[in-house]
């Protein structure tokens, strides 16, 4: 296969995975791979499957892919293709929840630079570091990437890179509990969609009105976040999204758990711990399992509740996600309590306080641990932040 055979049959594919027929898409592409001499139509069908797999969730595929880019990307002895692949090998990592590996990869990008495409790529790779920042709990550095990223996205005036890192930076609120900034970055990004977004892929829509749902749950918002969540579920089922779709499960839990009517949250945290076990979303487990701990506790089936907290813990510490190992430290001292443990409570106490000296979550001015309820925060040039009051 030639080189405008490859790019015809490529853009076949991408026709097809636009109108939805993702399979046969799939088919298209791989058939290009195995029948394609030219090493540069290779790299872009290799990256049409990267961002497909992606999309469908199918992450160790994504990563099989990503690996097989970087070694077309050295046979073309480029350093635009070879930064591109390994941007996507971060994804792939990042997506798998391997954020050490993520980090090393991101660095590799940064360092390559004298290419052309580096200024356009280091916004996206800024973003993917600040992602795994955030599941290792490192707020500040995860806060410095964000910024960068946004910085990259003003100056290439990149509203569809802009809209992503919004959907982060609400993310990020969302877990140190600024919940009006939660809020704000989500609605920021829906109105790029609703400026921009004409011709964009719907998985935006979608990814801002799941951030929105979040935030307004946690500002007690229900029927606010039940409508959000609803309409990024509509779009996550119509186009194949299972990643989307079990984050949406999970916010339709809390919703329901939030409304205290356990009975209907417990099936939607079992769809979505199934989609997220298949997935190997790692990160997404610990949160449903901690949505399942506050079920039980609720019906004060205590026991039930410290076996979630164990199965939580050990995925926490396996990702070396400290965020989640504090609340489910938090939850073990309210259960122990409640139990009358006295020396179990005091374990977790000490435990609690070691994880927030780690994270460093304390306000700079007032001394007071930052996290711990709704609060707005204010961060400063260093990216360090404090409370607004």
């Amino acid at each position: 296969m030639g080189q405008d055979q490859t790019k015809q049959q490529t853009e076949k594919g991408l026709h097809l995975y636009q109108s939805n027929q993702t399979e046969k898409a799939l088919r298209v592409w791989m058939r290009v791979l195995e029948k394609s001499a030219d090493p540069a139509g290779r790299f872009r069908v290799l990256g049409c499957l990267i961002t497909a797999h992606a999309e469908m969730g199918r992450y160790k595929d994504m990563l099989k892919f990503a690996v097989v880019q970087i070694d077309t990307a050295r046979e073309l002895e480029d350093p635009d293709y070879l930064t591109e692949s390994y941007l996507n090998l971060a994804r792939s990592n990042e997506k798998l929840c391997e954020f050490q590996k993520t980090i090393s990869y991101c660095k590799t990008c940064l360092n390559m630079q004298g290419t052309t495409v580096s200024p356009q790529l280091n916004g996206q790779v800024s973003l993917s570091m600040g992602n795994a920042f955030l599941g290792l709990s490192i707020f500040q550095k995860a806060l410095e990437c964000f910024e960068k990223a946004l910085r990259y996205a003003h100056n290439n005036d990149d509203k569809m890179l802009e809209c992503r890192v919004c959907c982060s930076l609400g993310n990020f609120y969302a877990q140190i509990k600024d919940y009006e900034k939660a809020l704000f970055f989500p609605c920021k990004a829906a109105e790029l969609v609703n400026d921009y977004g004409k011709g964009w892929s719907l998985k935006y829509r979608a990814m801002s009105q799941y951030h929105m749902a979040v935030a307004y749950r946690k500002l007690g918002r229900l029927a606010d976040a039940m409508d959000c969540c609803e309409e990024s579920m509509k779009i996550a089922l119509q186009h194949g999204d299972r990643p989307l779709q079990a984050l949406c499960l999970l916010c339709f839990a809390d919703i329901h758990r939030s409304r205290k009517d356990v009975q209907t949250a417990f099936p939607r945290y079992d769809s979505s711990m199934s989609i997220m076990t298949e997935i190997g979303n790692r990160l997404g487990l610990i949160q449903v399992l901690l949505g399942v701990t506050k079920c039980w506790m609720i019906q004060k089936e205590l026991d039930k509740a410290l076996e979630s907290i164990e199965k939580a813990q050990e995925l926490a510490e396996g990702l070396g996600n400290k965020l989640g190992l504090l609340k489910l430290h938090c939850l073990c001292e309210r259960i122990y309590r409640t139990k009358g443990q006295q020396r179990e409570l005091r374990d977790h106490v000490v435990k609690f306080h070691e994880c927030v000296e780690e994270m460093e979550l304390y306000c700079g001015m007032c001394g007071e641990s930052i996290g711990e309820k709704n609060n707005q925060l204010q961060a400063l040039p260093c990216s360090h932040f404090f409370h607004l009051k």
